[in-house]
Parts: structure tokens; sequence; C-alpha cells
């Protein structure tokens, strides 16, 4: 299967910067066409691998990020300069768009300003470089200040891609956040306009505490913080659009209640308690509904509500449960969910006025369903051949939906489920238990690179914020 994702760029710092990323974005759509092509020709059976905008059949950019020096004489900066190197070398190493050139094949000059760069050292052997990203970095009076710079090795006469300043608290969170920023500016001029996630934020359920609470941390596994404190049993935390609130369910008042967390107040908001079983929230890309799975009316039903709780309506009402809604992300006019009707569970779409059911899914035992950015495809975890003596575990798996194609993307046994796409649509955060109890780990999505984020207690459930 050949599913090749390339956005246009949106950004334009001048007139020579457009026309050469206009120039580099054509070469790189032409290799993927062509890539497209080649894949299409070979038989359906050898089409077992899926591109997205990590993998378009051409070589990555290879990019060399010196270290930022300091920029003033604050005893402060030793600290400081050094998280934001390795912060901003983990964002781009991870990114899945480049080939990080090694600090081993570094000129001993290394830039701090354009004045510094010597572009024949960073172009040539060793180096070889295609962008150079460096800079500098220093704390004062005023807080921590960063200038960063993009320049394109191979091209002298107008090189500078990017030049930008920026500013933060003096802390190590405040260098976390510089490079972040730095990063992301980085990625949407080299990663064909779409927004880079440094700046994104993983939400998931964790035991550390002793109980089951809902916690959240930075896409690369930094900061975590527990958000609830219920010493009772929270599940599936779901982050709005605008990224103010989390909905999730409970079990702190009884039965499982949907709740709603916000990020602005720091505390746990109103809303209103039904009977029955709870569970599952997810939210509208306009940020204007919910849909959640509910047995307030017997057996377990999707049910779509404002993000009050008011005007609640029913969307399902067959004889199996129904759970796991979630909407299409790009249209919001779809909902693909999981239902029990015809025995083991399988992947389900409909409309969100209930109509137009399809079934995606039609073997196994498949769950968890989360769409990527684009609403083209489709995540979720799937026990092929499920039943006693049946061999296989529970794998993360993609499906185009246009052609019902589907790829495998873990194959290291255990159970991996509950997968969430990086708003970029470049990376897949999912739970799996392969390391002997369950964490959260990220992958590329294409399954490769996978990454463990969290070590302590059981953690489980990831979503990915929205951007």
């Amino acid at each position: 299967m050949t599913i090749s994702i390339n956005n246009s760029a949106n950004t334009k710092d001048s007139s020579s910067t457009a026309n050469r990323f206009a120039q580099l974005r054509r070469r790189l759509s032409r290799a993927a066409f062509v890539a497209t092509l080649l894949a299409a020709s070979l038989p359906i059976a050898a089409q077992d691998w899926i591109r997205t905008g990590t993998g378009l059949g051409v070589d990555k950019l290879r990019l060399a990020a010196p270290e930022f020096k300091a920029s003033t004489t604050d005893p402060r900066n030793l600290d400081l300069v050094q998280t934001f190197n390795t912060t901003l070398w983990n964002d781009l190493a991870t990114a899945g768009l480049f080939e990080m050139v090694s600090k081993s094949f570094y000129p001993l000059e290394i830039p701090s300003y354009p004045s510094d760069l010597k572009l024949s050292l960073w172009a040539g052997a060793p180096v070889n470089a295609g962008m150079i990203a460096f800079g500098n970095l220093g704390a004062d009076a005023t807080g921590l200040v960063a200038h960063g710079w993009l320049y394109d090795a191979k091209n002298a006469q107008s090189a500078e891609v990017l030049g930008k300043v920026y500013r933060e608290e003096a802390s190590a969170n405040g260098a976390r956040t510089l490079a972040h920023k730095f990063a992301d500016d980085i990625l949407v001029r080299l990663g064909g306009g779409t927004p880079g996630i440094a700046q994104s934020k993983l939400f998931f359920a964790s035991t550390r505490s002793g109980t089951k609470e809902v916690w959240m941390m930075d896409y690369d596994g930094q900061s975590q913080r527990r958000l609830t404190d219920f010493n009772s049993i929270s599940l599936g935390p779901k982050i709005s659009p605008d990224g103010n609130r989390v909905a999730f369910s409970s079990f702190v008042n009884g039965g499982p209640s949907l709740m709603m967390y916000s990020l602005e107040l720091g505390r746990m908001v109103a809303f209103p308690r039904w009977g029955g079983t709870n569970l599952s929230p997810a939210w509208s890309p306009d940020g204007s509904k919910l849909a959640y799975s509910s047995s307030q009316s017997g057996q377990s039903q999707i049910y779509l509500a404002d993000t009050s709780g008011n005007n609640r309506k029913q969307l399902t009402a067959a004889k199996g449960p129904d759970v796991s809604p979630v909407f299409n992300p790009r249209t919001g006019g779809q909902i693909a969910f999981v239902s029990g009707r015809t025995g083991l569970p399988q992947i389900y779409l409909m409309d969100t006025d209930g109509s137009n059911l399809q079934r995606v899914t039609e073997e196994g035992y498949a769950v968890s369903p989360s769409w990527s950015p684009t609403g083209q495809l489709l995540a979720f975890a799937w026990i092929r051949k499920y039943g006693p003596g049946a061999p296989g575990s529970q794998d993360i798996y993609v499906m185009d939906l246009a052609s019902k194609r589907w790829i495998q993307l873990t194959h290291t046994g255990g159970r991996n489920d509950f997968p969430s796409w990086s708003p970029d649509g470049r990376h897949i955060a999912f739970q799996s238990n392969r390391s002997g109890v369950e964490q959260i780990w990220t992958m590329l999505a294409d399954g490769s690179e996978p990454r463990m984020l969290t070590t302590t207690g059981a953690n489980s459930q990831p979503n990915w914020s929205w951007k």
C-alpha cells in the first residue's frame, strides 16, 4: 500500500526564500510521485508498507545542528545552554525528516552568528550538510534570549532560510521551550509547511501515585505531571482541540462518569452525571461536541452531547455494545467506533447523525480506532487471528480507508493498544507492555524508531494534543 502525504508550505520569509522552497517542494513532490508510481506497479502482496510524510522514497535532508554557545556571562548559562542544546537535537532527530550529521564531522569553527559561518566547511565533505541550524543563547536581567538561524549550505548566494529571536524565562523549562519553538520553526520550513510537534503534549492514565490518575507530559516524555488526585480510577483522557480542557472518565463518584478538567483554571469544572457506565469521551474537531459511550439506557451505545453535557442524542441502538467513538478530525462528519454487534469487537464508521453505517474490519479482535489528522488513515489495535490456540499478539495497524489496505506497525509481541496520532501525522503514540509493564511509547507512522516515554508505574491510553 502506498500513501503519500505532502503538504504545501504557507510560510514565506522573503521572495528568494519562497522561490527556493518552491523548488525544493517540487523536487520532493516529483520524487514522491515517482515512488508512488513504482509502488503501484508492484503486485498488491508486495505493497505491505506505508509511506507517510516521514518516508516519501527520497533521501532525508542532511541537517547539521552545532551546539549553541552562551552569548552572555551569566553563571546560569552553563545549565541553560546544555538543556537547550540537548532538547533541540532531540527535537530535530525525532522529527523523522532529517539525517542528523554526526557532530564528530563538524568543523572546529562553530558559528554563533552568521558572520562566523563558513558555508564551504559545512557543505563539503565530510559534513555534506544540506542545512545548518545554529545560534546563541544567554540569560540576562530580562530572561533568556536565543538567536537562531537556519542556513542552506548549498546556496551561498541566498543562504538564510530562517533568522529569529526567541525569549522565555531564564529556567530549564524556558530553555526547553526556546528549543521547541526553534525546532518547530525549522520543521515548518523544511517539512512542507506542516507545523512541528515539539510543543505538543500527551495525556495519559498512570498508576505511579498508587491509583490510576490523569497525567500529562511533553511530546518527548519530559515534564510529566499529574492532573487529578482522586485516589480512585480515572481513564481515557482526551484533550480538547483548543488545548484548554481534558475530558475523561472516573470512578470517584461510584460508577464511571464523564468529568472535565480545565488546564486554564488548574482544576475540575462542573459536568453533569448520568446513570450507567459512561466512558471514552471524544471531542469534535470544532470543540463543540463530545461523543461518548454510555449504558444509561441499558446496553452500551454511542451518544453525542454538547461540551456542557446538554442536548444528548443517542446515535446507535445495536444489540451488541458500542464503545470508543472518535471523530474524523478533518471533516468532523464521521465517527469511528468499536462494536460487538456481530460477536467479537470490530471497527465501524458512521456519520455524526448515526446514519451511513460501514464496517471497517472483518476478522479478529479490533479496538481503539484513531484517525490520522488528514482523515484518510485509521490506526487501531488488532488481534487478526483471535481465539483459543490462535497465534499472534495485539498489534498496532494502520488502514487506508479508501482502499481498505492496511499495514502492521508493531511486531514485538505482547499487547500494543490505544494508538494516537501526532498533530503532524508523522508519529503515533501507543501503549505497550513489551517492557513487562504497560508504558507509553511513540514511533514514526511507518512503525520505525519506537521510543519509550514513561518508566514509572503502569501508564496507558495516550492521547496526543491537536497542536
